[in-house]
């Protein structure tokens, strides 16, 4: 019989994991459950659904605790404020249960390729906070997702916590997941991005594309195209082109290389032309 572990608070929860490191965690559930029938049954699990939750902003950043739920970010006014393509991505992962259920940092630790709120965290600049007896630790998101479905989570650890900086004023933020049908969704192609403007140009860029390779990415030779251009048309072409060299699709049920090729490249032009229109 599997074994089951309940912390009682969030510094037990990090306890438990250093004494069981061999069980499953449990947050939301969304991904355990669908995959229960393709996995072995687990040692133990330890369930810290409701511990690391919440979300707070100040002057710099916004923190979310990783077992915050994607429903509690879809309905952010503080986010929305300020990240409101966090709030955007939120709301297209899955149905209202799977949000009401389903946790940012299950996403992270799941880390699937197709995860909706994945390149959204790559734009935005995010660190992961990790916790363990050992002590705490931060990792930038960029580095955090190792491979497939892999992370630089340590097993004795947990994921405690999310931050993004607050973007510097001028910065246009963009978000978009293409898919079969509107709502309940697998991505074929997800982009999100930082654009931040200066004087006419994109002094900097960050674009995070999702579902077209092992692991969401951050788009660097896409990136290096725009910086330091102007967010006009030529510009924007420039970035589909690079982007050719970033991203390695696949053919699969749900779309072909080709297409998710061509839209990922779309979706990045289209954020340089719509940053262009909205620096007027």
């Amino acid at each position: 019989m599997t074994a089951y572990l309940r912390p009682t608070d969030d510094a037990h929860a990090i306890a438990l994991r250093a004494a069981h490191a061999d069980y499953l965690v449990l947050a939301g559930g969304t991904d355990l459950l669908v995959a229960a029938h393709h996995k072995p049954v687990p040692v133990g699990i330890l369930d810290i659904a409701g511990r690391f939750a919440g979300i707070s902003v100040d002057a710099d950043a916004a923190r979310i605790g990783a077992g915050t739920t994607w429903r509690a970010i879809a309905t952010s006014a503080e986010l929305a404020a300020t990240w409101p393509i966090l709030p955007a991505a939120a709301r297209e992962v899955g149905a209202l249960q799977i949000q009401t259920r389903g946790t940012i940092g299950g996403n992270l630790a799941t880390s699937s390729p197709v995860g909706d709120g994945l390149p959204v965290l790559l734009a935005l600049d995010a660190t992961i906070h990790l916790a363990s007896v050992r002590g705490a630790r931060a990792v930038p998101y960029r580095a955090f997702c190792t491979g497939y479905r892999t992370t630089a989570l340590g097993a004795d650890e947990l994921i405690t916590a999310v931050t993004v900086p607050r973007p510097a004023p001028g910065t246009y933020l963009g978000w978009r997941k293409v898919g079969t049908r509107a709502a309940q969704s697998i991505s074929k192609v997800m982009a999100a991005c930082a654009l931040e403007l200066v004087d006419g140009r994109i002094a900097a860029a960050r674009f995070g594309v999702g579902a077209v390779a092992a692991r969401p990415i951050r788009a660097a030779a896409a990136e290096a195209a725009a910086t330091g251009q102007p967010p006009t048309a030529a510009t924007a072409a420039a970035v589909a082109a690079a982007l050719r060299h970033d991203i390695t699709p696949i053919d699969d049920v749900r779309s072909t290389a080709a297409y998710r090729l061509e839209v990922a490249g779309n979706l990045l032009a289209r954020f340089v032309t719509n940053a262009g229109r909205a620096q007027g």
